[in-house]
């Protein structure tokens, strides 16, 4: 037997010898308990899920870490809010590294929450398997509400530089906000704390983003993951069972043992546990933590590359009397404001709203849409866990369709909309316009 040095005897966990401590360091390790002793292969490929839900993971815990960090040196007041964020970026070492990795991790977390989604739904996971006891809608479910919860945590911290910037865009979004029927004007009032962008607003947006919004997020994280445990793992299970005809499942109502407790019904788990199944798991330490901590290690890198390469924007302070022209929202947001601005229609003397229809009604259907889908999709058990199944064609088709033409109208708000929102093709010229006062 060999003699462990006193380094190991505390990294055991993360680098077992053989079968046996694989599966003691999941029990018996607080962080590695989070993940299953056994884990197959399809679910460690990055083919299929493109482990997107673990860089969101990584890139809000680099929110984290960078937020508390600015937290120290922020000052949330309208007097000294700008000042404070220009201190950190040219008097605080390395406080531009710092802002600009949140910043970057802040845009990218969006961007690579709505690819997970996309990924989810295009492989069908939202859909349940051979399962008795799954619930993979209700983790559908949950995921939109993140995916929302993540676009108003960014939102949020929009405003906090207090420059012109991050001033107009806050103001051009509570505006669309604002057009709800009946509850509008109630919701900005509540946001803002009163009928203008001040200390108020200031103040809400600073503990929303730097408490509430978080602390839920991670709550939700949580149920998240639990739900992907109790559904049997990753979708593409279910196609691992298809796959495997010469396994043998457990019958309806049967338990069956695990390592951590009795399981009853029939689970994707369940029925991966038949003789055989050696070939195609392997232990979930190190095989699966070393792939989490490579695909953390280049989410890090990315982030500190692009915080190097690309400068995080700070403009004048904010000047309620100045208004930029064009005034525009945020990245995410701005297939909003262009969907307001085509479906403003004038018929004589009147006018059709844009801003209810564009800036509420067209995106609070879609979002219902989102959510109902797994109750609407007929196709069968089949079709979950596969890219581009061809049951499910219609469906993926429809969904593209949506997803690339709010791809579209983000491109025409950010590259084609000048002064006074006019059309100009990227190659053309702006007008020089005056500033509003």
């Amino acid at each position: 037997m060999q003699i462990r040095t006193a380094w190991e005897k505390v990294t055991w966990s993360w680098n077992p010898r053989g079968e046996r401590e694989a599966g003691d360091s999941i029990v018996r390790n607080l962080l590695l308990h989070w993940f299953p002793a056994k884990v197959s292969l399809p679910s460690l490929s990055f083919r299929y899920s493109l482990w997107l839900g673990t860089v969101a993971a990584t890139l809000f815990f680099l929110l984290t870490v960078t937020g508390v960090a600015l937290m120290f040196l922020y000052v949330p007041s309208v007097e000294r809010a700008y000042l404070s964020v220009k201190d950190i970026e040219f008097v605080t070492s390395y406080g531009w590294f710092i802002r600009g990795v949140h910043r970057i991790a802040a845009h990218l977390m969006v961007a690579v929450v709505v690819l997970h989604m996309v990924r989810a739904f295009l492989t069908g996971a939202f859909k349940n398997g051979f399962g008795n006891v799954q619930n993979r809608p209700l983790n559908w479910i949950i995921g939109v509400v993140m995916l929302l919860i993540t676009l108003f945590l960014s939102f949020t911290g929009y405003l906090l530089p207090w420059d012109q910037l991050a001033y107009w865009a806050v103001t051009v979004g509570t505006n669309i906000a604002r057009a709800a029927p009946v509850v509008g004007e109630g919701v900005r009032y509540v946001l803002l704390g009163g009928h203008q962008i001040e200390q108020s607003a200031l103040l809400r947006f600073y503990v929303l983003h730097c408490f509430f919004l978080p602390v839920l997020l991670l709550g939700l994280f949580a149920w998240h993951m639990w739900r992907i445990r109790k559904d049997g793992g990753l979708a593409c299970m279910d196609q691992m069972i298809l796959t495997s005809p010469e396994e043998a499942p457990a019958s309806a109502g049967q338990k069956t043992y695990a390592l951590l407790g009795i399981t009853a019904g029939r689970t994707a788990s369940v029925e991966m546990s038949a003789p055989g199944d050696e070939q195609h798991e392997v232990a979930g330490s190190p095989n699966l933590t070393r792939r989490i901590l490579l695909v953390a290690l280049v989410t890090v890198v990315v982030c500190a590359v692009l915080a190097v390469l690309v400068a995080a924007p700070l403009e004048q302070a904010a000047d309620p009397m100045v208004t930029p022209n064009p005034a525009k929202a945020p990245w995410y947001f701005l297939w909003l404001q262009e969907l307001v601005t085509d479906t403003t229609v004038k018929l004589g003397d009147f006018t059709i709203n844009g801003a209810l229809i564009g800036g509420v009604l067209v995106p609070g259907l879609l979002m219902l849409l989102l959510a109902a889908w797994p109750y609407f999709d007929r196709s069968s058990p089949l079709a979950t866990g596969l890219w581009f199944a061809r049951e499910r064609r219609t469906q993926n088709l429809l969904f593209l369709g949506i997803f690339v033409l709010v791809l579209a109208l983000t491109a025409v708000g950010t590259f084609m909309r000048g002064p006074s929102w006019n059309f100009y093709w990227p190659w053309e010229a702006w007008p020089d316009i005056p500033r509003n006062f």
